[in-house]
C-alpha cells in the first residue's frame, strides 16, 4: 500500500533539507543547480500569472489576450471610423456633421455609461458585465456594417445606433477588465497585465489608421466592424471560465440604491454639451437652440454637483470623494486630458485625404511610426514607473506627446514638408503615450482601496472615454468652422500656400483644431506637475 501525503512529508523532514532523495542521499550537483531554475521558473510565473483563487482559477495569457482583444473592440475596431470617415461619407451619402457625431458619441455614451455599468458589474459581477459588453460589441458592429446607403434616417439611425450601442459596450467592458485584472494580479504581475491593457487601448488607437486604410481600401469599411464581430466572438470564448467575481458589501445591509438622480443630471448635461460642439454650425452657435442647449449644459451640470455632494455616502453616481484622492486624482485628469489627443488622428487623416487627395490607405501610413513607436516603448513605461513612480515617465510622455500634436499643427508649410512633420509628430505621440500609459493607470487603481477597485476603474476610463469624445468634437467643430472661410480670404492671408488653393480653407481649419490639441497637452503637462505627487502607494 502506498504512503499518504502526510507520510511522505513527514519522510521527507525526517531526512532533513540536504537529503531530498528517497534513500535519503543528498542530492546530486545536477539537483543543486535545478533548484536555482526551478526558483527563477517559479518567479517568472509569479510574474506573469494571476494568484491562485480559492475557486482553482487563475489568470493566464490566454484569459489576458482575451481581455484585451475585448479592449480592442473599441480602441481598434470602433475607432476607425476617425480614418475612413471620408469613405463613409461617399459610400452612405450622409452630411459631415452626422459623420463627425458618429464618431464622437460611441465614446460619449461609453463615458456616460462606464460608472453605471462599472456599479453594476460590482453587483452583478465583473465577469456577468464583460460577457454583456462583448455581446452588445456584436450587436452594434453588426448595424454599422448592415448601414443601407442613401436610405436616408434609415442609414443615419442605423449608423448612429450602432456607434451608440458600440459606446455602451465598451462603457462595459473597461471597467469589468480593469477590476478583474486588479482582482486577478498583484505587485509586478499586475504591472505587467496593465501594460498589455494598455496595448489595447492606447496601442489600438495607433492601430486604427493602418488597419482602417488597410482594409477599406482593399475590401472595403464595412469588413472592419466584420472583423471586430469576430474578435468579440473570441473574446468571449477566451474570457468564458472567468469567476463572476462582485464587489464585496455588508449582506445585512444589501448593495446601496443606484444613484439615478446623478446619472440622468450627468447624461443630460454631457449630451447638451455634445450636441451644441459637434452641430453648432449646422444649428447656429448663436441660435436659440444653440443657446437653450448651453442653459441645459449649465443647469444640469450644477444640478449634477449639488446632488453628489449631497449623495456622499450614499453610494453617489460618482464618488466626488475619490478626487479628494491626489493619487488618484491626479492620473484621472491627465488621463482625460491626454485623450484629448485621438482628435489629432481625425483631424490630420481628414487633411491628408480631403486636401492632399491622399486615400485612407496612404493616410493611414503616415500613423505608421505611432503604431511602431507606442508597441516598442509601452513596455519601457512600465519599467520607467518600477524605477521612478508615476509622475516622471507621464510628465516625459505629455512633454513628448506635446511635440508631436505641434508638429501636426503646421499646416501652413508645402505639402511634402508637412507629411514629413506629420509622420514625425505621430512617431512622437505614439512614444509619449506609450511612456504614459501603463505609470497613469497602474497609479489610478493602485491609489484606492480594493474595495473601490470598480469604482475608481469606471472614473478612470470615463475619463479615457469623455476626453477622446470632447477633444473630437471641439477639434472637429473647429476644423468644420475654419473650412468655412472663402478660399480667397485664405489666399489673402499668404501663409497657407504651397498645396492646392481649394485646400487652403481646410488647412486652416486643420490648423485650428490641432491646435487646440496642442493647448490641452500643454494644460495636461501643467496639471501632472501640480496634481500627481512623486510617489505613489499601493492600497490593500
Amino acid at each position: 500500500m502506498s504512503s499518504t501525503p502526510s507520510h511522505r512529508r513527514a519522510s521527507a523532514a525526517s531526512r532533513g533539507p540536504g537529503a531530498d532523495h528517497a534513500d535519503g542521499s543528498a542530492p546530486s550537483g545536477t539537483d543543486r543547480a535545478d533548484g536555482p531554475r526551478r526558483a527563477r521558473r517559479a518567479a517568472e510565473a509569479s510574474a506573469t500569472e494571476g494568484i491562485p483563487r480559492a475557486d482553482g482559477f487563475r489568470a493566464t495569457d490566454s484569459w489576458l489576450f482575451g481581455a484585451v482583444l475585448a479592449v480592442l473592440t473599441f480602441w481598434l475596431f470602433a475607432q476607425t471610423l476617425v480614418n475612413v470617415k471620408p469613405d463613409i461619407e461617399a459610400e452612405l451619402g450622409t452630411a459631415t456633421t452626422i459623420t463627425n457625431l458618429a464618431v464622437s458619441i460611441t465614446a460619449l455614451f461609453s463615458g456616460i455609461f462606464v460608472v453605471l455599468a462599472g456599479s453594476l458589474a460590482d453587483r452583478l459581477g465583473r465577469a456577468t458585465i464583460l460577457k454583456f459588453g462583448l455581446l452588445l460589441s456584436i450587436i452594434g458592429s453588426g448595424l454599422i456594417a448592415g448601414t443601407p446607403v442613401n436610405a436616408g434616417g434609415l442609414t443615419t439611425s442605423m449608423l448612429l445606433g450602432g456607434r451608440i450601442i458600440q459606446g455602451l459596450s465598451i462603457a462595459a467592458i473597461m471597467p469589468a477588465v480593469l477590476a478583474l485584472i486588479s482582482t486577478f494580479y498583484e505587485g509586478a504581475a499586475r504591472q505587467r497585465a496593465v501594460s498589455f491593457f494598455s496595448i489595447g487601448t492606447f496601442g489600438g488607437s495607433a492601430l486604427t489608421s493602418i488597419v482602417g486604410g488597410i482594409v477599406a481600401s482593399a475590401i472595403g469599411w464595412r469588413f472592419i466592424f466584420i472583423a471586430s464581430i469576430l474578435a468579440a466572438a473570441l473574446s468571449l470564448y477566451l474570457v468564458r471560465k472567468t469567476p463572476n467575481v462582485k464587489a464585496e458589501f455588508d449582506e445585512a445591509k444589501g448593495y446601496p440604491a443606484f444613484d439615478w438622480g446623478g446619472f440622468l443630471t450627468f447624461m443630460i448635461a454631457l449630451v447638451a454639451i455634445n450636441v451644441y460642439i459637434s452641430q453648432g454650425k449646422l444649428i447656429g452657435w448663436t441660435s436659440w437652440i444653440g443657446i437653450l442647449l448651453l442653459v441645459v449644459f449649465a443647469v444640469f451640470a450644477v444640478a449634477f454637483i449639488l446632488w453628489e455632494n449631497k449623495r456622499r455616502g450614499l453610494a453617489p453616481f460618482i464618488d466626488l470623494g475619490l478626487f479628494s484622492n491626489k493619487r488618484f486624482f491626479g492620473p484621472t485628469l491627465a488621463n482625460f486630458l491626454v485623450n484629448m489627443g485621438v482628435a489629432v488622428l481625425l483631424v490630420t487623416q481628414t487633411l491628408a485625404q480631403k486636401g492632399a487627395g491622399m486615400s485612407a490607405l496612404q493616410a493611414s501610413l503616415l500613423t505608421l511610426g505611432y503604431m511602431i513607436a507606442i508597441f516598442l516603448v509601452i513596455r519601457v513605461g512600465e519599467k520607467l514607473l518600477r524605477r521612478f513612480g508615476p509622475k516622471k515617465p507621464m510628465l516625459w510622455g505629455l512633454g513628448i506627446v506635446a511635440i508631436g500634436t505641434a508638429l501636426n499643427t503646421l499646416t501652413f508649410v508645402p505639402q511634402t514638408p508637412y507629411l514629413v512633420f506629420a509622420f514625425i509628430g505621430f512617431t512622437c505621440f505614439g512614444m509619449g503615450l506609450g511612456f504614459f500609459a501603463t505609470p497613469a493607470t497602474d497609479a489610478a487603481i493602485s491609489s484606492v482601496p480594493k474595495s473601490q477597485t470598480g469604482a475608481a476603474s469606471g472614473i478612470f476610463k470615463m475619463g479615457s472615454s469623455l476626453g477622446g469624445a470632447i477633444g473630437i468634437a471641439i477639434a472637429a467643430a473647429l476644423m468644420v468652422a475654419g473650412s468655412g472661410v472663402a478660399i480667397q480670404t485664405v489666399q489673402d492671408w499668404g501663409f497657407f500656400t504651397g498645396w492646392t488653393a481649394e485646400a487652403g480653407p481646410l488647412r486652416f481649419g486643420a490648423f485650428l483644431g490641432n491646435l487646440f490639441v496642442v493647448i490641452m497637452m500643454v494644460v495636461a503637462l501643467v496639471a501632472t506637475v501640480i496634481t500627481v505627487p512623486a510617489g505613489q502607494e499601493t492600497k490593500e
